[in-house]
């Protein structure tokens, strides 16, 4: 397979996956009633165990290899926790605040953010070309996830502000995963990222004081964002920004909505929780 191809595949698949899980992440917080300040960091810090469990039997000689110098460990701290982990957690806000379309709307101002760091560090004006294609990109995720229509971008400010926030983190690991996979496999690095953003964001916001309990439907939500929200979407989209590049990547990230957004994914999620609730009101009716 052609590489760049290969890169463009990957970008993609990541991207749907964040998008499938965006949509999960909406249910969890509807239905469920999670807290992000609850999920975000169990989501992490699962995904990181899991990963480096694996890396450490697959990837052993390079498990440790980010923190032999401090130039790597630092690009490290800054890409796993101002990038992955607060993004996510912005994101997932984002979300609660609003509703997984308008998270995704607001991720997906990334592209402005990677093309002003671009241009620079490159000293240079943006090319028509770029610009336009950012503008064709947003036109068509405002387009395909309100049909036009302005009434569904109603948002709180704060939901606003989280949504800029998760974008401009997203940029952070966008540009910094280019440097970083050229010393260690991607796998690593997201092993690393997950775990260490797991317990800052489960320290700063003392989880364990958030008492929720999941039924099974909400475990079977937390395992479907930790597997593919986290650990499929990120390690295919970061393999693709390392093949393609982040300022390439970040346009075919925008495959993410047509999964948040999807009537279908959503009417499935929903319409079963309504048929569950409607069936154990019933029965509880009866007896």
């Amino acid at each position: 397979m052609n590489t760049n191809i290969k890169g463009i595949l990957f970008t993609i698949l990541g991207a749907a996956c964040w998008g499938l899980s965006g949509t999960m992440g909406q249910y969890l917080f509807d239905v469920q009633q999670m807290d992000s300040r609850w999920l975000v960091p169990i989501r992490l810090g699962l995904s990181g165990i899991l990963i480096l469990a694996y890396c450490i039997i697959k990837h052993k000689d390079t498990v440790i290899k980010p923190w032999k110098s401090k130039e790597m460990a630092f690009c490290m701290l800054v890409y796993g926790i101002a990038g992955v982990s607060t993004c996510q957690f912005l994101y997932f806000l984002t979300i609660e605040l609003s509703n997984a379309a308008i998270g995704t709307i607001m991720q997906d101002l990334t592209p402005i953010f990677i093309l002003l760091v671009t241009c620079i560090s490159m000293k240079r004006a943006p090319k028509i070309s770029e610009i336009i294609s950012i503008a064709l990109a947003i036109s068509g995720v405002f387009l395909l996830t309100t049909h036009g229509n302005l009434a569904h971008l109603s948002m709180p400010v704060s939901a606003l502000f989280a949504g800029v926030g998760s974008a401009f983190c997203v940029m952070i690991y966008n540009v910094l995963a280019e440097k970083i996979t050229k010393e260690i496999p991607v796998i690593v690095a997201q092993g690393w990222s997950f775990l260490f953003g797991g317990i800052l964001l489960g320290l700063a916001f003392k989880m364990w004081q958030i008492h929720y309990v999941p039924n099974i439907y909400g475990i079977l939500g937390i395992a479907f964002v930790v597997v593919v929200g986290n650990i499929c979407a990120f390690t295919l989209y970061i393999s693709g920004v390392s093949i393609i590049g982040p300022q390439k990547a970040i346009l075919y990230s925008f495959a993410e909505p047509i999964t948040a957004a999807s009537y279908i994914v959503n009417l499935l999620l929903y319409s079963k929780v309504d048929l569950q609730y409607t069936t154990l009101q019933a029965l509880d009716s009866y007896f």
